[in-house]
């Protein structure tokens, strides 16, 4: 019989929990939905001080077991056991109040709030009058904040923060709980270099606390730098646990996909041809200036450059989201007047935008609405109807070609994992036929098996003839898939180079200019 959530809260508050060999001990948990067997009799076991990384591609099951363990879904069948007691958590507040706390990959701030109020929400301490005291919310936030080595102002406004430091809120938050286990949801997906190595000593110190980490990432390296033990999720089944000093990389991933993935990076050598896009002086004010290049039909045009480098910026302006406040773009010899979205569908460009949720994928459509909207205004429309036959078809055969994991093409799209969310989001655009493809951090939140197909598609496109321009902060992405390098800093281009003689030390070099 598991105990209720407000018994194992009076025991833990006790100290009198018993010291179990494992801190979160899962067994046989099973969760389906319709049409999908998410989780099939899958174990997890997190050891006190310990991180322990989950690992596997999207749909494997991974977020959909951290989200029992936080409370947000209730399994089917099977136990969880915090501190050796079972428990059966029915909410996120049980899952808190019970020291167990997640950091989603898709932070849950508040953006009107302050800082301080995010984090203490429904526990601000209060004055004599019973009325929020503010002075002592803002003090207890700023002690927090020492402890954990995070220089924010307790009293910004949350809207004001860059994607790192909001991170750095929803951790604070989570260690405010004084939270038994901690899960990370890709915490890393948006940081710069240095700011995963501030959030790496969070991490040892947490686990130097006693506080067992749950890690998901889909980042090999990350694995061998901060996690001591890591478990493997397939297809929604328990495939293994290992210690990270144990594996290889190409260990992990073969436990991953179920097979060897050869070549990570398929670039081809293909014919490059005319200039396809043109831009010239390129300026939005105030936030990039005078950026100038060329694409050529069958070049793959690599974007580099540190977060805050104006990469985005630069791709919303060509696509027509933000019309430039100064230079020109040119597209097969053509000025063009960018102005909008449209516009530069109809001259034969695809955005794929980074942020999938915010500015990708309709959530709340299915799978075949997302994929067909960006060609049902000509290429399937006849007399002014819609070839419901052609398009439906269409898009099914591009969801099989990208291999998108769904039960079917009316499955509402927020119902997918992350990865498969992408996968929609670039078939939409494929489905258009571009000659100019603009890829904004294509691979992001991506397992290893789906990163290697999107890569060969992209080598499958240039070959085709599409000019494409891949923005990545994957270091090893921008290397691997470009014919040149662009590299940007505060707004300015600082230099190109060419896939002979580009290595990470001389796009580092450029990026920090």
């Amino acid at each position: 019989m598991s105990v209720s959530p407000s018994t194992m809260a009076a025991v833990r508050a006790s100290g009198a929990i018993p010291q179990a060999e494992y801190l979160l001990n899962v067994e046989n948990i099973r969760k389906e939905f319709p049409g999908v067997l998410a989780l099939d009799n899958v174990q997890f076991r997190l050891k006190r001080g310990t991180v322990h990384a989950l690992m596997g591609e999207n749909g494997a099951g991974k977020s959909t077991l951290m989200k029992i363990l936080a409370g947000i879904y209730i399994p089917d069948q099977g136990e969880v056991y915090l501190k050796g007691l079972p428990i059966r958590l029915k909410s996120p507040l049980d899952a808190l109040e019970n020291g167990i706390a997640m950091i989603h990959q898709e932070l849950n701030l508040m953006p009107f709030m302050t800082v301080a109020e995010n984090i203490w929400i429904r526990r601000e301490p209060k004055n004599s009058f019973g009325f929020v005291d503010h002075g002592k919310m803002y003090d207890m936030t700023a002690e927090l904040f020492q402890r954990l080595n995070i220089a924010l102002d307790p009293e910004s406004q949350v809207r004001d923060l860059s994607v790192a430091n909001r991170q750095m809120v929803e951790i604070a938050k989570a260690v405010s709980y004084e939270s038994d286990v901690l899960i990370m949801d890709e915490p890393t997906s948006a940081l710069t270099e240095r700011e995963v190595e501030h959030l790496f000593a969070i991490i040892r110190d947490l686990r130097a606390q006693g506080i067992g980490i749950v890690y998901i990432t889909h980042k090999m390296s990350e694995l061998f730098e901060i996690a001591d033990e890591f478990s493997v999720f397939r297809d929604g089944r328990y495939i293994g646990t290992h210690l990270s000093t144990d594996v290889t990389r190409d260990d992990i991933i073969k436990m991953m996909v179920g097979r060897e993935i050869t070549q990570m990076f398929p670039k081809e050598t293909v014919p490059i041809g005319d200039v396809v896009l043109s831009v010239k002086d390129l300026s939005l004010k105030n936030v990039f200036h005078d950026v100038s290049f060329e694409v050529r039909a069958g070049e793959i045009l690599g974007v580099a450059g540190l977060v805050g480098s104006g990469r985005s910026n630069v791709a919303e302006t060509i696509f027509g989201v933000t019309p430039a406040t100064a230079g020109t773009i040119e597209i097969n010899g053509k000025p063009i007047k960018m102005n909008s979205p449209n516009q530069a569908i109809s001259h034969g460009m695809a955005f794929i935008t980074e942020d999938r949720k915010e500015t990708g994928c309709l959530l709340i459509l299915d799978v075949l609405e997302n994929m067909q909207i960006a060609v049902l205004q000509d290429r399937f429309v006849k007399y002014g109807f819609v070839q419901e036959k052609g398009v439906t078809a269409a898009c099914k055969t591009m969801s099989d070609a990208l291999r998108v994991k769904t039960p079917n093409m009316q499955e509402t799209v927020e119902n997918l994992s992350g990865g498969n969310q992408q996968k929609v989001l670039i078939g939409r655009w494929l489905l258009t036929n571009p000659k100019i493809l603009i890829l904004d951090e294509p691979t992001r939140g991506i397992d290893v098996g789906a990163k290697a197909e999107i890569h060969r598609l992209v080598s499958q496109l240039a070959k085709q003839g599409v000019a494409v321009i891949m923005i990545s902060s994957e270091m090893p992405e921008v290397l691997g898939m470009s014919d040149r390098i662009m590299v940007m800093h505060e707004g300015r281009v600082t230099g190109f180079l060419d896939r002979e003689e580009a290595t990470q030390v001389k796009v580092m070099e450029l990026a920090s200019k």
